[in-house]
């Protein structure tokens, strides 16, 4: 299938790495608002075509399938514009800036026939089963708590510090664990506690987050731009503990027993990136007919969408175009 890249940055570089290694990927076209710097990408990563404007390429009849990789305060508007093209869309995460933008494009794609689908790669990958397994197999145990955390030093990032690029922890990496928590323990969260840390900007620098469940179990979860955490993810059970190493691509999965000691290790399969699983997912949908991917249906993006709209809510943070449209 023909992929065009909408974005040249960091990670449209790793998934044009992982695109190159595809049998089932033709690496068609990039598109940039500089066309030196959407040359040099197509020239280093091997694409056939090169664009000074993401119009240019979306004219283009033989792109089948966009991937859009630029920052997530731009992702409503660009998703649109693939859409009016006649364009399936790949859109990395967050997928939008809030709900309201989610429902309004995926009203859009379901009018016009075309596949669109949010590229948290997570959902898609096979550790997600893996561990889904281990906790259904009850390997440690009744799990009734569970916690996980993705923290990054990021402050570097014009897109992670400016409200007016939807800056802040929570949609850029705390995103990730609020999928773990929903993707494992599920739907069932009868509150949602939170608190945050805002930046000099008015964005969160740090949050918590706190998911209680109907039936007793309780997940606790963390996400900042100011340093490095551990990234793990852990659910504590009646017989030891499970826990995965790196939520945002799991690596290993380590079971402890009540003593604390390692008494099983169990590897993901191995990946070219990680990035493989979404785009091939999405290309058999695709091919299928299909308009949604199951890894990641409509709903379920709209369901993160509105657990961080409502976070965002009680932290009192809007972003500039959200108080402009009130």
């Amino acid at each position: 299938m023909k992929i065009g890249i909408l974005g040249a940055g960091r990670i449209a570089a790793t998934l044009a790495e992982t695109m190159n290694k595809m049998p089932e990927v033709e690496c068609y076209g990039v598109a940039s608002r500089n066309i030196e710097k959407a040359k040099a990408f197509a020239e280093e990563h091997g694409f056939q075509h090169a664009f000074g404007s993401y119009e240019d390429m979306l004219a283009d009849k033989d792109v089948e399938l966009i991937y859009i990789a630029t920052p997530h305060s731009h992702h409503y508007q660009h998703i649109k514009m693939c859409l009016d093209a006649g364009k399936h869309v790949l859109c990395e995460k967050s997928f939008t800036v809030n709900e309201k933008q989610a429902a309004e494009v995926f009203r859009i794609a379901n009018e016009k026939k075309l596949l669109l689908t949010e590229a948290i790669w997570t959902r898609y990958m096979p550790s997600r089963k893996i561990i889904d397994d281990l906790l259904a197999e009850k390997v440690v145990g009744d799990v009734m708590k569970m916690t996980a955390n993705l923290n990054y030093p990021l402050l570097e990032k014009e897109r992670i510090v400016k409200p007016e690029l939807a800056g802040g922890a929570l949609l850029d990496v705390g995103i990730y664990p609020i999928n773990f928590a929903y993707m494992h323990f599920g739907d069932g969260v009868k509150e949602i506690h939170s608190a945050a840390q805002m930046t000099s900007a008015g964005v969160d620098g740090e949050n918590g987050m706190l998911l209680l469940y109907e039936d007793g179990r309780m997940a606790v979860l963390n996400s900042g731009i100011h340093g490095k955490s551990d990234s793990q993810g852990v659910f504590y059970g009646s017989e030891g503990c499970m826990v995965v190493e790196n939520i945002n691509n799991p690596e290993a999965i380590k079971i402890y027993d009540k003593d604390r000691n390692l008494v099983r290790e169990i590897k993901v399969p191995e990946q070219i990136s990680g990035y493989e699983y979404e785009i091939t997912e999405t290309i058999s949908c695709i091919q299928e007919g299909n308009l949604e991917c199951p890894s990641m249906p409509h709903e379920e993006t709209l369901k993160m969408m509105r657990v961080m709209d409502e976070l965002r809510a009680s932290w009192g943070m809007k972003y500039p175009e959200e108080i402009e449209k009130l």
